[in-house]
């Protein structure tokens, strides 16, 4: 019988620091080790989870062939921190009754979720009897934070602003970039390639004033940071997860009703008019992040989009399966957005 607990990795980050990326590279360098992957998307479309299963070490959908059933779990209902007794505790279940597949288990929250009710559930006798969390780790988009933005186009909040005064969604904002540091044992910087020197020191002085002394900054490019650092931290993080400060201490659960997260569906896209159409709703709309896969004409591979702010990258990811129709499917998360708007502007993308 298997006794040593499984070490759990969070991984957590505003929308669009860069918190997949570093998912990934984590899956494609954990040759040998069996990992189960629990991904939790604001929204209806698991874009994150699609992803990941490109991963190199051959992660599968539920029912693989040459690998446990579930290797990766998609809780794309809500924010995990918001639904832990209703949608985590049944999927930490079933992994429990498969403790002896599993060397590593990864969990990558969604970017609205507040990192400490997540760790507090693994205080739970039913969890704490099997998994412990190894780290909290948080990822910080270095670019958007030097900016002052943390990942949000300040303009669309300007406008909001004036359209409705009684919003406070800067502060919202920042108290959620606040208590994800708050959670942290290993805070990534990441998109540190993208700043200058200068940029990089303020963002590592901003984050140093928000983060007890023993936790350590690492910088990231593409998210590639050695695996000795992220996994193997052993820090137990839910022992001492209550004496970390967050402004959400005393609530009740936290509001995402401020958020809107809808996703829209067309055809073959032309690439730069995508591109265009997508830089002109960030600047028009209130949209804190962008992300999906295209189907460009004639192309037999899909192109992954994935925007914060203004933003956006858009690359190959692989190849379009048999039997799986190429679509464009674009996944957007924001406040007061309107689909019909949406997708007007993006009609003159569709090629």
């Amino acid at each position: 019988m298997q006794t040593t607990k499984i070490p759990a990795t969070i991984v957590t980050g505003f929308l669009g620091s860069g918190k997949t990326t570093l998912m990934r590279h984590i899956l494609q360098e954990a040759k040998g080790l069996r990992v189960a992957v629990i991904v939790n998307e604001f929204g209806e479309l698991g874009i994150d989870g699609e992803i990941l299963r490109t991963c190199a070490i051959g992660c599968r959908e539920e029912g693989g062939a040459d690998a446990p059933e579930g290797r990766i779990y998609e809780l794309a209902n809500g924010c995990m921190c918001c639904t832990v007794q209703e949608e985590f505790f049944p999927v930490m279940q079933a992994l429990a009754e498969r403790r002896a597949d599993i060397d590593v288990l990864l969990i990558e929250t969604s970017g609205l979720a507040l990192p400490k009710p997540l760790v507090q559930a693994f205080q739970w006798p039913e969890i704490a009897s099997v998994f412990t969390v190894d780290s909290v780790v948080t990822v910080v988009d270095t670019p958007a934070t030097a900016a002052g933005q943390f990942a949000h186009d300040p303009h669309a909040v300007d406008e909001q602003r004036q359209a409705d005064p009684n919003l406070d969604h800067e502060a919202s904002l920042h108290e959620l970039f606040e208590d994800q540091l708050s959670a942290a044992d290993l805070v990534v910087l990441s998109k540190a390639d993208l700043v200058s020197p200068a940029e990089l020191a303020l963002v590592r002085a901003l984050v140093a004033g928000e983060v007890p002394a023993e936790v350590k900054m690492v910088e990231a490019e593409q998210g590639r940071v050695p695996l000795s650092v992220l996994l193997g931290q052993q820090r137990a993080a839910e022992a001492h997860i209550d004496e970390r400060h967050s402004h959400h201490d005393h609530d009740e659960d936290h509001d995402h009703d401020a958020f809107d997260a809808l996703h829209i569906d067309l055809g073959a896209v032309d690439r730069e008019r995508l591109l265009q159409a997508l830089q002109a709703i960030v600047q028009q709309h209130a949209v804190l992040r962008v992300k999906g896969f295209a189907a460009l004409p004639g192309k037999k591979m899909r192109l992954l989009v994935q925007g914060v702010g203004r933003r956006f990258d858009a690359y190959f990811d692989r190849a379009w399966t048999a039997g799986e129709a190429p679509a464009t499917r674009l996944v957007f998360i924001g406040q007061g957005l309107d689909a019909e708007r949406l997708r007007t502007a993006l009609a003159a993308a569709e090629a």
